[in-house]
């Protein structure tokens, strides 16, 4: 029972980190472009506007999907309520790979909203 509440708890981790990063990139975006925070690639990281506008729209896409992920991956827990601690794992880990796949496929609409913004030289369309 222990570990099924630690997996309900971590597999909500991601979700919450999308939600509380998202708000804080999209209304607090980091001000000097940087390699250690943020949305950063080199379409993002070329000038001061296309730094904004992808941490902006980062964190917005970041903020929704967060929202759209956090009841699902609670809901998800509750029929393995009880269940061995290798069923619960299996189910959190599978859950948590989603989750990352998630994360890390918001890097597509975003490269595609810059593109459609700014050209590759980093100006404005």
């Amino acid at each position: 029972m222990g570990f099924w509440w630690f997996m309900f708890f971590c597999d909500l981790l991601v979700p919450a980190v999308m939600i509380f990063g998202g708000r804080m990139m999209w209304k607090h975006p980091p001000g000097k472009i940087n390699g250690i925070i943020g949305y950063r690639t080199s379409r993002s990281m070329k000038n001061k506007e296309t730094w904004k506008f992808a941490q902006e729209y980062c964190g917005r896409l970041w903020w929704k999907i967060g929202w759209l992920m956090l009841a699902p991956s609670a809901i998800l827990h509750i029929p393995f309520y009880g269940c061995p601690e290798e069923t619960i794992g299996m189910v959190g880990g599978f859950l948590c790979i989603v989750q990352c796949a998630v994360l890390i496929g918001s890097i597509f609409p975003t490269e595609r909203a810059l593109k459609k913004n700014f050209t590759d030289e980093g100006k404005q369309r």
